[in-house]
């Protein structure tokens, strides 16, 4: 009996492992969705990269390192490619230490948006009735909050926002249309017959909804977490630039903000222009990666 088990179970592997290589092969049919796969993967090296300076040197910590030898403002020489700012501090530190924090917040939140917007669509379109108007109506409300409106106005309430409450609030608010789009798909799926068999079966709701309807909503909800990324980190930068982010976090936001408040604006453009850079190519690299995965989503995109 042992034996015939050991088999099962690499079956079941290999057809994983088969299918995750099938959905590697559609994916790599988009050119600009492999490409957004690269410039993601050089940021999450830049984001392992943060960890390194502060060892070299406590100069080179981010949020209070300061070089002895400079006061204040200064070019980029060997010792600070970048430079440093209107405090003494290593903005090449900065830049690689908002990577990692870009990269922290636009998939903490987007993927919290996604979760509950993904659960609240399979229960919507799962028992329709009075618990989808409930739902639904309280996604409509959500949905004509303006975001970053009544996150200035909850930011100037607290005074300042740190970066987990950005995050809870970016997740709180973007949950509404992924709802949507998946209560579309789960009202078809509902009547499919594996799932009325799955009913005769004696299979409990929750077992039906997570078991045999999620699985073929998720590939869509991944979808929508690679679009909500984009608009995370670039909900993060504004907030930050704004004056309502974390000052005790280093993004990219908060750079450019210290940037704009010490004044350098124009004068630094190796202070201003790579920070920007970085996060308008992260947040492209996951708009691309959203474009390749919506050929697996919809075959009619798929090159024949």
């Amino acid at each position: 009996m042992k034996p015939a088990s050991h088999i099962e179970v690499k079956t079941k592997w290999q057809r994983r492992k088969e299918r995750i290589g099938n959905l590697w092969s559609l994916f790599k049919q988009s050119k600009v969705g492999v490409l957004g796969i690269i410039i993601l993967a050089i940021f999450f090296v830049l984001a392992l990269a943060s960890t390194i300076p502060p060892k070299i040197d406590d100069m080179y910590i981010p949020l209070y390192g300061t070089d002895p030898e400079i006061i204040g403002f200064s070019q980029p020489s060997a010792r600070h490619p970048m430079g440093t700012d209107f405090m003494g501090r290593d903005l090449f530190s900065q830049l690689l230490e908002g990577a990692k924090w870009g990269l922290a917040v636009g998939i903490t939140a987007a993927a919290a948006s996604v979760i509950v917007g993904t659960v609240v669509g399979l229960v919507s379109g799962y028992f329709g009735g009075t618990v989808d108007t409930l739902l639904q109506r309280m996604a409509d409300i959500v949905l004509t909050l303006p975001s970053i409106p009544l996150i200035l106005v909850i930011g100037a309430a607290l005074g300042r926002l740190s970066i987990w409450n950005i995050v809870i609030l970016i997740g709180m608010l973007g949950w509404p249309s992924t709802s949507k789009v998946i209560r579309s798909q789960v009202l078809s799926l509902r009547e499919r017959p594996f799932i009325e068999s799955a009913r005769i079966s004696g299979a409990s709701d929750s077992r039906i909804i997570f078991r045999h309807i999620a699985p073929n909503v998720l590939p869509l909800s991944f979808l929508y977490m690679t679009f909500g990324v984009t608009g995370a980190i670039l909900t993060e930068a504004a907030l930050s630039f704004l004056g309502l982010g974390d000052p005790s976090t280093v993004s990219w936001g908060m750079m450019l903000q210290w940037c704009f408040t010490s004044g350098y604006t124009f004068k630094a453009p190796f202070w201003l222009l790579p920070p920007g850079l970085c996060i308008t190519f992260l947040a492209l690299s996951f708009y691309l990666i959203g474009i390749g995965t919506e050929q697996i989503v919809n075959p009619r995109l798929r090159k024949r």
